[in-house]
């Protein structure tokens, strides 16, 4: 813990001045919503009005990529580092420096609220949030497969509950509480984990049948409507001039056929999956359905309002970003994966900092992506919920901009790209089987 401390105090130190009011950073992430979800990107069914007016008031990105699963995608935002990096799974190696800790070194309040899921959903010392940099912990270890959670307040074990339904305005009120306790002019960083939409799913009776989306759709305009209670609590605080605010989703919905219908019976006949927007593939996959996510990034006065852009961007830029804001240079004593996306964020960059992304599931390589070209190879690994209908024999290439849903292969047409991204794909597959699997 002394290394780590050291290592996110020396990010301080080399940087290049803190500014007189550093910014405050919140972090609203969602579970296995998918791109085609939100009324702003699409959705006909479902209502998400305080979404769609954050989206007016800021940016939505159109290209934003997560990871293919809840755990390793919570292990890269927290790290900007790939999860092969990291530990492979659903646990981050205790040496790993998160964006909570550089923040918290450098001064900054730090509290995470919601799902963790980043130490095997166990209570493993040293794994746990308060272990890796957050203050203050409220929510679970797990996910709610089971249709249970079990509540934390840091290492303390509380209550276990099954009322799925509660949690969207319970993980709510302790983040605006928290909201509350801040000093004016103390930096702080939310970090709001919401269970919800990991099925088993469930809204409060006053949300449900209040949408033409069924139970998704009645427990989607449930976070809707608390995202915006935050928002307005930032509001009345005076915090809004001061905060950036980026909501997004750790994977794409559970979209595959089989797991639709399945959970479509457990929930009573009701809808409980997510959408992917026409995008291929689902939650586990490396087709864009199951890692390129709804994002809305919020910041009134310093993010342009009304912007759609379509750089790519990754949860692994949040560090950097976050830590560039902040007034803080990162170490070199480790990769990091994500970039600064700063120019990007105030829209003083069209294109951002970031022109590839490599689509991992688990330790193998499966795609890499280059401006708007695609390339998938021939794969051999999938989550065992996620199933590919049309499986991958040779190298094949898409134009996302013009083919967001990957369904017309053109790699006979353009091998001279092919060529390129497969340089790129060969470079990284070579670095990523040093990685080994680490299991706590």
């Amino acid at each position: 813990m002394l290394r780590k401390s050291l290592i996110a105090i020396a990010l301080f130190a080399a940087g290049c001045g803190a500014p007189a009011e550093r910014p405050n950073f919140v972090i609203v992430f969602l579970d296995d919503v998918g791109y085609g979800d939100l009324a702003c990107y699409g959705s006909e069914k479902n209502s998400t009005p305080r979404l769609d007016r954050m989206a007016r008031e800021g940016t939505r990105f159109t290209s934003f990529y997560a990871q293919t699963v809840c755990g390793p995608s919570r292990g890269a935002l927290m790290t900007a580092r790939y999860p092969g990096r990291v530990g492979s799974g659903w646990a981050v190696r205790p040496d790993e420096v998160t964006v909570a800790e550089v923040l918290r070194d450098a001064g900054y309040s730090t509290a995470g609220i919601g799902k963790w899921d980043m130490s095997r959903r166990r209570p493993l010392e040293g794994l746990l949030p308060n272990d890796q940099g957050f203050e203050s912990f409220y929510g679970t270890l797990g996910a709610n497969d089971n249709g249970s959670v079990t509540l934390w307040r840091n290492k303390e074990q509380l209550a276990t509950t099954d009322k799925m339904g509660s949690l969207t305005k319970l993980y709510t009120d302790e983040a605006i509480e928290f909201l509350r306790k801040q000093s004016r002019g103390s930096p702080f960083f939310l970090y709001l984990a919401h269970t919800m939409l990991h099925v088993v799913i469930g809204a409060s009776d006053e949300f449900i049948g209040t949408t033409d989306g069924d139970l998704y759709g009645d427990t989607l305009a449930e976070v809707d409507h608390h995202t915006g209670r935050l928002l307005d609590e930032l509001e009345n605080l005076g915090l809004v001039g001061n905060t950036y605010v980026l909501f997004t989703s750790d994977n794409g919905p559970w979209s595959q056929p089989a797991r639709v219908e399945r959970y479509f019976e457990s929930h009573g006949g009701h809808l409980a999956t997510g959408d992917s927007g026409g995008l291929r593939g689902a939650k586990g996959t490396s087709w864009e359905g199951g890692v390129r996510v709804p994002a809305i990034l919020w910041a009134p006065g310093r993010v342009p309002a009304g912007r759609e852009s379509r750089a790519i961007v990754s949860t692994l830029d949040v560090l950097p970003t976050f830590a560039a804001l902040a007034g803080i240079r990162p170490s070199s004593d480790r990769l990091l994966d994500g970039v600064d996306q700063t120019a990007l964020w105030h829209g003083e960059s069209r294109a951002g900092a970031r022109d590839t992304f490599h689509y991992f599931v688990r330790m193998e390589l499966q795609a890499v992506r280059k401006g708007r070209w695609k390339l998938a190879m021939p794969r051999e690994r999938f989550h065992n919920y996620a199933q590919d209908v049309r499986p991958v024999t040779a190298p094949q290439l898409y134009n996302l901009d013009e083919d967001p849903a990957e369904r017309a292969d053109v790699a006979s047409e353009r091998p001279e790209v092919v060529s390129e991204l497969r340089a790129l794909y060969e470079e990284m597959n070579a670095e990523s089987a040093d990685w080994t699997a680490w299991e706590p």
